[in-house]
């Protein structure tokens, strides 16, 4: 229980940098469909990303900013949906190898200060930095309600970024939501 609240506050820091240098958001949707038969929408429940036993405050921040983002492309929000709405999140522990060359700095060699490097081999060898991140992954899917396909999917990838207050996730989610949204072309019955 512990992990999975864990996992939706660091999904939502990962969100968090979407307006800095944060995560790469993509968008993509099956070019075969006929989007204009779609008007209504609602959501999975529980959805990817709560518990069976009840749904989290963070699955509500995401229903309000889909919904929000849904509704400015003229969709309602049914009981009988066309379109059922799924969020989903992953992490993955990752490790960051940089090797790069140690040139002589100081003494004679001081006066390079960092400004340039010399050629690969060049100096006493070699050092290497290891850092260890948490990747993080959340998936909007859009799937038609009928035919029980997905024909939508918003990606957002990122570097987890941990101590954002309730405020700043809840701001992050709803940015995250809104730049996958800019990718989706279309709009109610058009």
């Amino acid at each position: 229980m512990q992990r999975f609240r864990t996992l939706l506050v660091l999904l939502a820091a990962l969100l968090a940098a979407a307006c800095a240098s944060g995560p790469n958001i993509k968008a993509d949707y099956d070019h075969s469909i006929d989007f204009s038969q779609y008007k209504t929408f609602n959501f999975f429940n529980p959805m990817g990303i709560e518990n069976p036993n009840y749904s989290s405050i963070m699955g509500q921040v995401f229903r309000d900013a889909i919904t929000r983002e849904m509704e400015q492309r003229g969709y309602t929000l049914a009981d009988n949906p066309d379109l059922m709405m799924n969020v989903s999140a992953s992490l993955q522990d990752k490790t960051q190898v940089t090797t790069y060359n140690d040139p002589m700095y100081g003494g004679y060699y001081g006066y390079r200060a960092g400004f340039y490097d010399p050629w690969y081999g060049y100096g006493y060898g070699t050092q290497t930095h290891v850092s260890q991140y948490t990747e993080g992954t959340v998936n909007i899917d859009m799937v038609d309600a009928n035919a029980k396909r997905m024909i939508w999917e918003g990606v957002a990838v990122g570097r987890v970024k941990e101590g954002q207050s309730n405020e700043e996730v809840r701001a992050a989610i709803n940015a995250g939501v809104a730049e996958m949204f800019s990718q989706y072309p279309f709009r109610a019955g058009q």
